[in-house]
């Protein structure tokens, strides 16, 4: 779930764990590991709602797929309730950039769908977002998400000892706008741990060598949000939902990402380690 800069309704929580360190709250390797586990029930949730992604299907469905995967697991969904979110997921559907709450709206051909998702097991909070066409006929469609997926894989390349903030919004960034695109900037990663949201920011764009230096322990959430229009948003009327505001296109890649001395460890993939 992508943190504002600005304060808002949806984004206030900073907890409190193990070590704080300048650059965040910083995890011991038991409790990255611990991390891990939640992060691959957050994987078998999104595994099958990639299964039943398909014309006709509603978000709802896929919100009701989403949760029972996670407590059949002995997890929690970390969305559900938070400050006041009423479900387990967010289907931010072709427009809608990210918060967007499940309903009634049944999936059609060439639909872009990003879907955002948390658990929470043994008190550890995990993190992941991911997109889908519909169908796969929509060729913009597939270039925004298949490049917003690139553009994640090249910020975690990034999230390596001794770099910086900086580095991975950089990364992210290059990648995006080879393609002509727009990472959204109001919205960014963020820090995880006992909390949803923990320090640092973790931006979509930066200047090499620039914030927080990246220490063994932090934990981030890496998640380009990603515009085939301008950067601009806008939040809509039920006070949740971000949409673009010129009405493009946008896609939602994230994983959780522990820094380690043996480079970054991908704590939301459906097998530990990969991509």
């Amino acid at each position: 779930m992508a943190r504002s800069r600005r304060p808002s309704r949806a984004i206030r929580s900073l907890g409190a764990t193990s070590t704080r360190g300048s650059s965040g709250i910083l995890k011991t390797p038991g409790e990255i590991d611990a991390m891990a586990a939640s992060g691959a029930v957050l994987a078998r949730a999104h595994a099958a709602m990639a299964r039943a992604v398909a014309v006709g299907v509603t978000t709802a469905e896929l919100d009701a797929i989403a949760e029972q995967v996670i407590r059949d697991a002995g997890a929690e969904p970390a969305f559900l309730g938070y400050h006041g979110f009423p479900a387990t997921i967010c289907p931010s559907v072709n427009d809608e950039v990210v918060h967007a709450i499940p309903g009634d709206y049944a999936l059609i051909d060439g639909d872009l769908i990003s879907i955002d998702c948390g658990a929470v097991l043994d008190g550890w909070v995990s993190d992941a977002a991911r997109t889908y066409v519909v169908g796969g006929g929509n060729a913009a469609a597939m270039q925004l998400s298949e490049t917003t997926e690139r553009a994640l894989a090249a910020g975690i390349a990034a999230a390596q000892v001794g770099r910086h903030i900086g580095d991975i919004g950089h990364a992210v960034q290059r990648v995006v706008e080879a393609e002509g695109f727009s990472c959204v900037e109001s919205l960014v990663g963020h820090g995880v741990g006992r909390s949803m949201h923990e320090p640092p920011n973790v931006p979509n764009l930066g200047v090499p060598g620039s914030g927080e230096q990246l220490v063994e322990g932090l934990v981030i959430a890496i998640e380009p949000m990603v515009n085939i229009g301008g950067p601009d948003v806008m939040l809509g009327p039920d006070g949740w939902t971000v949409t673009t505001k010129d009405g493009s296109l946008s896609a939602h890649w994230e994983h959780t990402v522990a820094i380690t001395s043996r480079g970054p460890r991908i704590l939301t993939s459906s097998q530990d380690g990969n991509s």
